[in-house]
């Protein structure tokens, strides 16, 4: 059954599929959606402890890595709590790969060191970036989503493009008629944009 309000998954995911409807154009976010998650964290593991907090040592590979408790986890325990909160199962698979992104993140960027790190993770962040608004302007033939929703744009995407994948390859839904709800949404909002662009145009 469905939720109201800010966890109305249904409603968040109208949207979102409203601005993915095109296959090809579902098919790069799922490339490059959840590399821009990593590289962006990749980034933050350089910014300093928020309140103070103790550094994490681990040492993987022989490798010894000091997990800090920064912004960048803090983005992805937020993230977290939300994904689990709109739905348990997926939800939680989406928050272990969060767990997963920081710390690998964590271990590449030590690895490589801030000086090193900053051009991958802008290369990578480019590369990622110009395969999505190719998705829109050439496949999709609308503006992505960031435009209209940074919320979505930002902290759902990971979690949308995980719920396509989970349907697309294991046939999964959140309940059962999840997904021919939201279809019907999706539908009607895309007519609904066809129409104003041409109120616009005429």
């Amino acid at each position: 059954m469905g939720r109201v309000g800010l966890f109305d998954l249904e409603k968040h995911f109208a949207f979102y599929g409203a601005y993915h409807s095109n296959p090809m154009n579902v098919f790069l976010h799922m490339i490059f959606v959840w590399p821009i998650v990593f590289s962006t964290l990749v980034f933050l593991y350089f910014t300093p402890p928020l309140f103070n907090l103790p550094k994490l040592g681990i040492s993987p590979f022989g490798y010894n890595v000091d997990l800090v408790l920064n912004i960048g986890f803090f983005l992805g325990l937020v993230s977290a709590f939300f994904y689990i909160a709109f739905d348990k199962k997926a939800g939680s698979l989406a928050a272990l790969l969060c767990f997963f992104c920081w710390v690998s993140s964590s271990y590449v960027a030590a690895r490589l060191g801030f000086s090193l790190a900053w051009k991958v993770v802008l290369a990578s962040q480019l590369i990622c970036w110009t395969g999505q608004f190719i998705g829109h302007g050439v496949f999709e033939k609308r503006a992505p989503a960031l435009l209209d929703n940074l919320f979505q744009a930002f902290l759902m995407a990971p979690f949308f493009v995980l719920l396509e994948a989970l349907q697309m390859f294991c046939g999964y839904e959140p309940y059962p008629g999840f997904h021919a709800t939201v279809q019907a949404k999706v539908d009607s909002e895309i007519k609904e944009w066809k129409a104003k662009n041409q109120k616009k145009s005429s």
